[in-house]
């Protein structure tokens, strides 16, 4: 794996991570602030792509070399 391949997937996983980060944040937001149940499972449903989205960007980096 050169460099440039290792900081291609780094970039992906990042942001990927920083995105599922702000879903789970927004999620305790809405909880706390006791917002309807519907941006509540928007929240966690994003969440769980961007958890998702990980998964896939590692297996596929392992498999093709992104």
């Amino acid at each position: 794996m050169t460099t440039r391949e290792k900081s291609t997937i780094t970039s992906v996983v990042t942001l990927v991570s920083i995105g599922t980060v702000c879903w789970i944040a927004a999620a305790v937001i809405a909880l706390a602030v006791g917002a309807e149940s519907k941006i509540i499972w928007t929240c966690l449903v994003g969440a769980a792509l961007g958890a998702i989205g990980i998964r896939y960007s590692i297996r596929r980096n392992r498999k093709s070399a992104i």
